[in-house]
């Protein structure tokens, strides 16, 4: 994998690393659908500037690729955020944190079957690593209090929302190839943003949420979803995107779980476990693993 790549993908999982602490910040002021639609209003903003003609050049692709561009926005915004969002109301944040882990393994898979990248021995060998090390940070006790029973909309929900980012990843490869990294993701999440306005209004509407109550501190975490985020580190992942396989970009969702835990050490002050160093040791050697295969 490229350099720029590598570091590409780092950044944006540290950002979306980050991004657990803040959704909780913001959470606890503003109704979940009524945030994922504020950070995407924030984050369209920083790209419309990339939107604008220039140099007397068309900025709107042909109706092709914008309607592929459009679906691609609803698979990767509206439909995974607002379907995560909502699956957690109504299942365990164990269960949600073990079904995320599936995320690459369904990259892994869609990318074998629609864009026929090659699934070698050494990628697979990698993810299973990476999976074992992912929960050997998440800990014993997350894994033995999943529960099946009584969660099943939540968890359809929260795996819905896991396959819509794998379709998003393997579907966003090819037009990000043929219009750039920069371009696609300015157009989806522009586009994302719009899907959004009508959702999050219909939710205002009915919560009676208000704005105006919205804390300093919550707007500071929302900013931070919105620059930080969904717009930064989805265009860093758009960037390695186009530069490298499908498969080897989604295995890198594996180190945003230690990432998290490392937050949580600094920010919360919990104690560093044997369980986050194995585990963040096996999560990075799956990684390289993949990248060669």
């Amino acid at each position: 994998m490229p350099r720029g790549a590598r570091l590409a993908l780092i950044t944006a999982c540290v950002l979306w690393a980050v991004s657990f602490v803040a959704t909780k910040v913001a959470l606890g002021a503003a109704p979940p659908l009524s945030v994922v639609t504020l950070r995407l209003l924030i984050s369209a903003a920083c790209f419309v500037p990339w939107l604008l003609p220039r140099e007397g050049r068309r900025s709107v692709p042909d109706r092709r690729r914008f309607l592929r561009l459009a679906g691609l926005s609803l698979l990767g915004t509206g439909l995974h955020y607002g379907l995560q969002t909502v699956g957690l109301q109504y299942t365990t944040a164990s269960n949600a944190s073990l079904y995320a882990v599936t995320a690459p393994i369904t990259i892994l898979l869609l990318s074998a079957l629609l864009l026929g990248e090659r699934v070698t021995g050494r990628k697979a060998l990698g993810v299973g690593l990476a999976v074992v090390g992912v929960l050997l940070v998440m800990g014993p006790e997350t894994l033995f209090s999943l529960e099946l029973g009584g969660h099943v909309k939540g968890d359809v929900l929260v795996l819905v929302s896991i396959v819509m980012w794998g379709l998003f990843t393997v579907f966003g490869k090819p037009i990000t190839d043929e219009i750039g990294a920069l371009r696609a993701t300015a157009w989806v999440t522009v586009i994302g943003a719009l899907w959004m306005i009508p959702v999050g209004w219909l939710e205002a509407r009915s919560t009676g949420f208000d704005l105006a109550g919205l804390t300093l501190e919550a707007w500071g975490a929302i900013a931070f979803l919105g620059v930080g985020c969904s717009f930064l580190a989805t265009l860093l992942y758009f960037v390695a995107l186009q530069r490298t396989e499908s498969q080897k970009v989604g295995v890198y969702l594996y180190t945003i779980p230690p990432m998290t835990a490392v937050v949580a050490v600094l920010y919360l002050g919990e104690v560093v476990t044997g369980g986050l160093v194995i585990g963040a040791a096996l999560v990075m050697a799956g990684v390289a693993l993949t990248e060669r295969g």
